[in-house]
């Protein structure tokens, strides 16, 4: 993984999502099309369709058996074309007044006309203006309805666009010592974010559950090199020493 290109690396984290044991894997999916800059996934595409022969666009809406997040992270894909990069602070309050009128019902396609008209930086202002006018943010009024597929894989979309550093600590934090224990997502997030917000993950990590994250890898991954591995990319995001081009 650090030896490709970001892209490149995207574009297989992509397809094994795809392929993951029969199930796919939607919070990896999730995180590409949310954390990554448009002309970074419109690379992650043209890869895609280079090594795999296939559309990834496609494979996304043939999930079978269907599942609701198909629909939102096709809304994100089209987000990120064809749209201005300029944010809009009128768009904002118009987009985050349109969500809270809905009440704790969503209107799904409300939702899905916002998330793939808007780009991500105009999504995150919505959210955060949300936030603002109305003393909580959308991921929490969404908590006040009834959460069906739909509901939880839009709580975490919020959540990936609003904080991208409180989600990736938290992820580390169930990888390590929740009931994840994932060890693909472990080093996807590790490798992916290293150039990215590493050091600003481990400082949100600390705030949050009291702890280093350093010394919580070497609590909850057995000696070996794995764990020495998982080690030296903690290291070097701290000390700022991994250099851009990976």
């Amino acid at each position: 993984m650090l030896l490709q290109n970001p892209h490149q690396r995207d574009a297989e984290a992509a397809r094994e999502a795809l392929e993951q044991n029969e199930v796919v894997n939607n919070r990896a999916l999730l995180e590409i099309f949310t954390c990554r800059k448009s002309s970074h996934v419109a690379l992650i595409q043209h890869a895609y369709l280079t090594k795999f022969r296939r559309h990834l666009d496609h494979d996304i809406s043939s999930i079978e058996p269907p599942h609701p997040c198909q629909k939102i992270l096709m809304a994100l894909s089209a987000s990120h074309k064809a749209h201005s990069t300029d944010i809009s602070q009128h768009i904002a309050k118009c987009d985050a007044r349109r969500l809270y009128q809905t009440g704790p019902t969503v209107n799904e396609a409300l939702v899905l006309e916002i998330l793939s008209k808007r780009s991500i930086p105009q999504l995150k202002l919505t959210f955060s203006t949300y936030k603002h006018i109305y003393g909580h943010s959308y991921a929490k009024s969404l908590r006040k309805g009834n959460l069906g597929d739909f509901e939880e894989a839009l709580e975490a979309v919020v959540k990936y666009i609003y904080s991208p550093t409180k989600y990736f600590s938290q992820m580390l934090y169930e990888c390590l010592k929740g009931t994840t224990r994932d060890k693909r997502a472990l080093i996807r997030i590790m490798v992916s974010r290293q150039a990215v917000d590493m050091e600003e993950i481990q400082v949100a990590f600390n705030k949050r559950h009291g702890a280093d994250l350093k010394n919580a890898i070497c609590q909850n991954i057995p000696q070996g090199d794995y764990r020495e591995f998982l080690v030296t990319l903690a290291t070097k995001a701290s000390n700022r020493s991994i250099p851009t081009s990976l």
